[in-house]
């Protein structure tokens, strides 16, 4: 049967339902030959794109003593290549992503930039070198050089000035120091009591009184709400015959195509045959969880850990082990490996791209090394990445799923951080366990509904999503840097507080005597919802810790807020 441009290939299997069945070798074959002209299509399109990239000289001339000299010793500029031609025998054997995409020619110069700032060679309040200046001395279009400013400025880094051209940002002052890992001997525990503890978060996020540094959501202004009600009304009276039947459990084909195109960019080749759409995240790592995993066992996981994550383990009555993970690289491998060695846990649950609540970023090496470890162990790995488009830096971070030739990582994402909570429209692209995860989700929703993910699809395809992300970016940016600022200034001296590259959360370590549950009561009496660190871990490494939203723009409430927790926070010290 093939409904709707799929043919799953259904396979018995003779015992539990995590059993992998080949997704990424030959058995996948046939499903990835069903699409062929839309990778051949695309990868021509990438092709296209990188052949007309300008040429680069190697340095840059020192401009005069008005401007700061970009220089070229930092980072070099690189001539592009033209992209490789994709076959779709290299489709069909699995994605061979071991290599990052190449950068094009702006992202090579921004990149260079942000290294220089990154290492103090250009100071905040420098003047950058004007945009026809930097053209002639790159040998690039104008057009280039404002491409890589644009970058810059949109992830916070510079700004423009009226009539005076692009400048370094400002640095905040009163930057605290930054928290250190937490070290334990991980011990698998049931999880209990996670909802009683995220109760109040829920609950108070629906009160405009509150002020929301609790639950981790965007300020609803940073969203296109306007956009997506227009495109509701639009679709639902011109896709009435849609809206009138179940959609295929595998979701929408367009929402999945937009999907696989956007992969790309991250050097992912996939087929739509091989998404599921779900229900948001969670939906997407409870299926997951179930394909992989029974009732009693034992799941590994960061910590601190995203409360949402042990809320779905607890709900399977499944065990956590709590892996320690440093707030700047991620999970720590070197406590992880033996515990999959010795196969005391039946999967992993991991944020590689800015976790929540520590907002680190795993570095790439890390990344290949753990997916290697999986297929070595044979452990499946669950990678959530709502996160992994919020991304400070010049090119986004590729997900753990780019290190993965085996099939043993899932993908897990949505649209709920960056474009509308209340679409509920995830997806997953689960590899070797597509087959259990599809009759998981045909057994538990049988469809996600039609008309969240029609919009979602025109949302992708019109380019509103792309304008979207450049904007919340760099919202979430400066927030967390005046989060962060304020903490610094307000909060009891010893407080210390995470530095994420991405995301829109951060992580902050109270003085040793500080009880954040009691923090967290005096701060709901105030009206000030904050996350307490013991929603994130069942182990006791936390109780002196919060975590702040940074997902609304900065205002004198905030500040105020900020202000009163360091005063409780000073209080409840003494």
């Amino acid at each position: 049967m093939k409904m709707f441009g799929i043919r799953p290939t259904m396979k018995k299997t003779s015992n539990s339902a995590a059993t992998p069945l080949p997704r990424n070798g030959s058995a996948a074959k046939q499903s990835r030959s069903k699409q062929p002209s839309l990778l051949r299509d695309s990868a021509h399109s990438s092709r296209k794109k990188t052949d007309g990239l300008h040429k680069q000289k190697s340095s840059i001339v020192p401009v005069k003593s008005s401007t700061v000299s970009v220089k070229s010793s930092t980072v070099s500029v690189k001539k592009s290549s033209p992209a490789k031609s994709t076959s779709m025998r290299e489709v069909e054997d699995g994605p061979k992503q071991q290599s990052a995409p190449e950068l094009h020619l702006y992202e090579q110069i921004a990149e260079e930039i942000r290294t220089q700032i990154e290492h103090r060679v250009l100071q905040p309040g420098n003047r950058l070198p004007s945009v026809r200046k930097l053209s002639r001395q790159k040998g690039v279009s104008i057009s280039t050089v404002l491409q890589a400013y644009m970058n810059l400025e949109d992830v916070g880094i510079i700004e423009a000035r009226p009539q005076s051209g692009y400048y370094v940002r400002q640095q905040f002052r009163n930057m605290p120091p930054e928290p250190s890992i937490q070290r334990f001997a991980p011990k698998p525990k049931p999880v209990k009591n996670v909802v009683t503890l995220v109760e109040d978060l829920i609950n108070t996020y629906q009160y405009s009184d509150f002020v929301p540094l609790g639950a981790a959501m965007p300020a609803p202004d940073l969203l296109p709400i306007t956009k997506i009600s227009k495109l509701y009304a639009s679709l639902a009276r011109s896709e009435m015959h849609k809206i009138a039947r179940y959609e295929h459990p595998t979701g929408n084909v367009e929402l999945r195509r937009q999907i696989v195109l956007r992969a790309m960019d991250w050097g992912g080749l996939f087929a739509p045959d091989d998404v599921i759409t779900t229900g948001a995240a969670t939906e997407a790592l409870t299926l997951c969880l179930r394909a992989v995993a029974g009732e009693g066992d034992t799941i590994a996981v960061e910590s601190p850990c995203y409360f949402g994550i042990l809320r779905v383990i607890e709900g399977l009555g499944m065990k956590a082990l709590e892996i320690p993970t440093d707030p700047k690289s991620g999970i720590s491998l070197e406590s992880l490996e033996p515990v999959m060695r010795k196969r005391q846990v039946k999967a992993l649950v991991v944020v590689a791209n800015f976790s929540n609540p520590l907002g680190c970023c795993m570095p790439d090496e890390n990344k290949a090394r753990l997916a290697a470890l999986a297929a070595e162990y044979e452990i499946p790995i669950i990678e959530d990445d709502v996160y992994g488009e919020i991304y400070f830096s010049v090119k986004r971070p590729r997900p753990l799923k780019a290190f993965d030739d085996a099939g043993w990582v899932m993908l897990c994402d949505s649209f709920s951080k960056t474009v509308s909570p209340g679409l509920r429209v995830g997806y997953t692209i689960p590899g070797r366990f597509y087959e259990n995860v599809y009759r998981l989700k045909i057994a538990s929703t049988l469809a996600s509904p039609t008309l969240p993910q029609l919009v979602m699809a025109k949302f992708l395809q019109t380019g509103g999503y792309e304008h979207q992300m450049r904007a919340l970016r760099k919202a979430f940016s400066v927030q967390i840097q005046k989060t962060i600022t304020a903490v610094g200034e307000y909060f009891p001296e010893g407080t210390k507080v995470t530095r994420p590259t991405g995301g829109f959360v951060v992580w902050v370590e109270c003085p040793a005597k500080l009880d954040a549950i009691t923090l967290h009561g005096e701060a709901m009496r105030e009206k000030i919802s904050i996350a307490p660190g013991p929603a994130f871990s069942k182990t006791e490494q936390y109780n002196h810790f919060i975590r702040l939203n940074c997902g609304y723009p900065w205002t004198d409430r905030l500040d105020d807020a900020v202000r009163t927790l360091g005063r409780l926070a000073a209080e409840l010290c003494r």
